[in-house]
């Protein structure tokens, strides 16, 4: 099924409209979904085709998407808050490595976690319905001064 189209039965599932506005922002989260956008970065981007959209409107949208579930709030340690678009394909939100010197974040897809929630919900009796992991460290292409790969990283800052 369409992304969108996905998206705005989520949305009317709960009673609300997948404005233009709405799904304008929609369309950059997915458009830029290894990108982990900050508001600020999905405000830029959504302006040049809805100019008169506020800053605020995309802060709702975006608190919204979370309510529903269709995209996670994040903070990778730099203090800005960055939204990831979940996967209908899997259960949970995604893991992520997070360079500490350049700050390259690489998405994990595989759930290695499994066979641990198993052993939760049969030792504690407590069934987890969602996680989420991030890895922090350095890749070994990294030093102090900066990343020897800057082509493939992606500072998060």
């Amino acid at each position: 099924m369409n992304p969108i189209m996905n998206i705005s039965q989520q949305f009317a599932a709960q009673q609300y409209k997948l404005t233009p506005q709405r799904e304008a922002i929609v369309k950059v989260l997915l458009d830029n979904e290894k990108d982990h956008l900050s508001v600020e970065e999905v405000y830029m981007m959504v302006k040049s085709t809805y100019p008169h959209l506020g800053l605020a409107t995309v802060y709702r949208t975006l608190e919204l998407l979370c309510e529903l579930h269709i995209v996670e709030k994040m903070n990778f340690g730099d203090g800005v808050a960055r939204y990831d678009l979940r996967d209908n394909d899997h259960d949970h939100m995604h893991h992520h490595l997070i360079c500490s010197v350049c700050g390259r974040l690489e998405e994990i897809k595989d759930d290695w976690l499994l066979e641990l929630e198993s052993r939760v919900e049969r030792e504690y009796g407590f069934k987890v319905t969602d996680h989420r992991l991030d890895f922090k460290g350095t890749y070994q292409t990294c030093n102090r001064t900066g990343c020897k790969r800057e082509k493939d990283c992606k500072a998060v800052s």
